[in-house]
């Protein structure tokens, strides 16, 4: 396990596992997953996004980004409108009620956070939140 350990890539995945775990369990009850949640969160920085956008941005296979919509908007969390700039094109909204969802679920995600990161303080949080927007914002 020592050598594992010694793999920062691996424990970089078993951190995400265990996230993508503990904040499923708090999801469950919503009937959602932490891909919908994604896709809300992304949709609520900005106007809409053609599912294709979303697809791309989040990493997720174009068929499973329908499913993800179909969801949310099954939910009224989301909502999928004439693209303005072409009306043979959808994007994909967020709704009022999906405004509301992330907003109740800010202090859970807060939890969430604390619990994984509890071994840290707050400057050590911090260097760890650049270091990782730094790689993840990487081209």
């Amino acid at each position: 396990m020592r050598e594992l350990h010694a793999d920062t890539g691996y424990l970089l995945y078993r951190l995400g596992l265990r996230s993508g775990q503990v904040f499923n369990t708090f999801l469950q009850e919503s009937g959602l997953r932490l891909r919908h949640y994604a896709v809300l969160r992304f949709l609520a920085t900005s106007d809409g996004s053609l599912q294709r956008e979303l697809s791309t941005r989040l990493g997720y296979d174009p068929s499973a980004i329908v499913g993800l919509v179909d969801d949310l908007e099954k939910l009224g969390f989301a909502e999928r409108r004439p693209s303005p700039d072409d009306r043979r094109s959808r994007i994909v909204v967020l709704t009022g009620a999906g405004r509301a969802f992330l907003r109740d679920t800010d202090e859970a995600g807060r939890r969430v956070t604390n619990d994984l990161l509890g071994p840290l303080d707050a400057a050590e949080r911090a260097t760890l939140h650049a270091l990782l927007l730094r790689v993840a914002d990487r081209p």
